[in-house]
């Protein structure tokens, strides 16, 4: 596998830039558009696609997948709750989204470490 780390650096500003976007939902700054909890618009997925599939197709592509919906889930999860007034609750369950966002670094860490090695 040939994947930089710059590509590497990209994906984890993906991640940052989806937590952003759901904080600020959740702030009351912006919308919530459906294409942020749309796997197939999700720019991690989109990386994971264009970047890794092709040259990688081990179990870290299919779990940071698997956890990654988890976390679109429970984004989404979250924005209803703040809708229906929840407004602090949905807040707290950030904590939640960072979990998910966690398991996907260590997922990414070996993903990259792999590559290095393959």
């Amino acid at each position: 596998m040939d994947i930089s780390t710059l590509d590497f650096q990209q994906a984890r500003i993906k991640q940052v830039l989806f937590k952003s976007r759901l904080r600020s939902v959740l702030y009351g700054v912006r919308e919530a558009e459906a294409s942020l909890f749309d796997i197939r618009q999700n720019p991690l997925r989109q990386w994971l696609d264009a970047v890794v599939k092709p040259k990688y197709q081990g179990t870290e592509v299919f779990e940071i997948e698997r956890v990654l919906q988890r976390m679109l889930d429970a984004g989404q999860a979250l924005v209803a709750q703040y809708k229906r007034g929840q407004i602090e609750e949905a807040r707290a369950g950030l904590g939640q989204i960072d979990q998910h966002s966690e398991r996907i670094e260590q997922l990414l860490q070996t993903l990259e470490r792999n590559g290095r090695s393959a």
